[in-house]
């Protein structure tokens, strides 16, 4: 008899632990892209809405604590990935079609939910190259936030439809024994 909450337990800790990893990699490499959803992706695809909030939840709390308190309130960006991608989930079958839709989604919704909160904590810059655009948009007339979220959905444009892209990849290439495990008990 399998324990499904076992299997669950451990494959959200799996995630949370994908998601502070790719955060902190990107982060030292200063690229634009944040690829610290993938594991609140596959979370919410293959379990639900709720555990992918909780996933996207704690990786940014964990990280949070770990680095900097200041990145806590953009645990929001990643619960609302696990919340739209679980229930798109839920209700269609997580291909590619529906992954690239749901990227193109995120990559309007997150920056609209994390540029008001980059403009509280960080004034709108991010630290990595792409604050040049940021200035030069503002300097060009644009305010603070508008400058902010143009520059968020180009780089979300590729973050979120490739995060989505690379976690249908991988639910696919998972065996059907592996998944079978994340079903709930009849």
């Amino acid at each position: 008899m399998k324990n499904r909450k076992v299997y669950v337990t451990a494959f959200c800790g799996v995630a949370v632990a994908m998601n502070i990893v790719l955060g902190i990699i990107t982060s030292a490499l200063g690229i634009p892209l944040y690829l610290d959803t993938l594991g609140t992706v596959l979370s919410a695809a293959i379990l639900g809405p709720l555990p992918g909030i909780i996933v996207g939840a704690l990786s940014n709390i964990i990280t949070g604590l770990i680095y900097s308190v200041s990145d806590i309130p953009f645990c929001l960006v990643n619960m609302a990935v696990g919340l739209v991608v679980g229930l798109v989930a839920k209700k269609f079958k997580f291909d590619w079609i529906q992954a690239l839709i749901v990227g193109l989604v995120l990559s309007v919704l997150c920056p609209a939910i994390g540029t008001p909160i980059g403009i509280f904590v960080y004034g709108g810059l991010n630290g990595t190259f792409s604050d040049v655009l940021v200035m030069s948009l503002v300097q060009g007339g644009k305010s603070i936030f508008q400058a902010s979220f143009l520059r968020n959905i180009a780089s979300n444009l590729i973050d979120k439809v490739g995060t989505c892209l690379i976690g249908c990849a991988l639910i696919k290439a998972m065996p059907m024994r592996f998944l079978d495990n994340f079903k709930k008990e009849s």
